[in-house]
């Protein structure tokens, strides 16, 4: 395919997408004379937006919710490993801590976060626990399926050469699962920042959920549109860090190429 098409198709026809959504979008509201208090005009939005980034607001609470997600992401994600790793090396582990693991991603974290929060305080400590359960589960799920999955000659033929579990889990099983790794952390990274925003929520005197229940206690509906703009520009900037990550540390991956697609045949 020609590259000029190539990058018409992923620049220009996204942006053409945008550009017709929003217009739409603002014709709709002058058309249907839809009050502001119900849902917001794109122009009324980017009003909001700049106000409260200029004024210095939205930033200092955003900077809170993004140290809370990757706190809690990070903490939840270096648990899954190591868990996936415990209940795959030694097999027993898993009928044991597995079923509580299940057990627990099953209860709505809304329901557990308030019980945290009065565990851990109102501070950072009981959003980041919240993010680390949220963030734990996709993370064990993937890396166990990723540890599992090893060719058996391979694993075979280790075993005849005398590796212990650690050589194995070295230089087999955890290579192997790497790509299954990314795939947990690309989809823990999106579910972190909800968890900021539902610690938030319940009690927090600092952050974006702070901000947003401010706005609807308000009627300030385009301001709450406006931190709905500045929680996705969070998501896509942790997912774009960590796929730049990926495609850094599985370099050798052939099956996707430098922009995260899979090559032409």
């Amino acid at each position: 395919m020609n590259a000029s098409i190539v990058w018409m198709r992923r620049q220009i026809l996204p942006f053409l997408f945008f550009v017709f959504f929003i217009g739409g979008w603002e014709f709709l509201i002058w058309a249907l004379a839809v009050e502001s208090f119900l849902v917001p005009s794109p122009s009324a939005v980017m009003r909001a937006l700049f106000r409260g980034v200029f004024a210095g607001n939205f930033m200092s609470h955003a900077w809170v919710t993004a140290i809370q997600a990757l706190g809690g992401f990070l903490l939840g994600s270096a648990m899954g490993i190591a868990i996936a790793v415990l209940v795959v090396t030694f097999p027993v582990m898993e009928r044991i801590i597995y079923p509580y693991i299940v057990a627990l991603q099953t209860v709505p974290k809304v329901a557990i976060a308030p019980l945290i929060v009065v565990w851990f305080g109102f501070g950072m400590e009981s959003k980041i626990i919240i993010v680390a359960l949220v963030s734990l589960f996709p993370v064990l799920v993937n890396v166990m399926a990723g540890l599992k999955a090893v060719d058996q000659d391979r694993l075979d033929l280790l075993v005849s050469l005398s590796a212990t579990r650690w050589q194995i889990l070295r230089y087999l099983r955890f290579p192997n699962a790497l790509p299954f790794l990314f795939a947990g952390l690309n989809t823990a990274i999106v579910f972190a920042i909800i968890g900021a925003i539902v610690g938030e929520f319940v009690g927090s005197n600092r952050g974006i959920g702070f901000l947003i229940l401010q706005a609807n206690f308000s009627l300030d509906i385009a301001g709450a549109f406006a931190l709905f703009v500045v929680l996705s520009i969070m998501g896509v900037s942790f997912h774009t860090a960590l796929q730049a990550i990926q495609r850094r540390v599985l370099f050798w991956n052939k099956t996707i190429d430098v922009d995260g697609n899979r090559p032409r045949q």
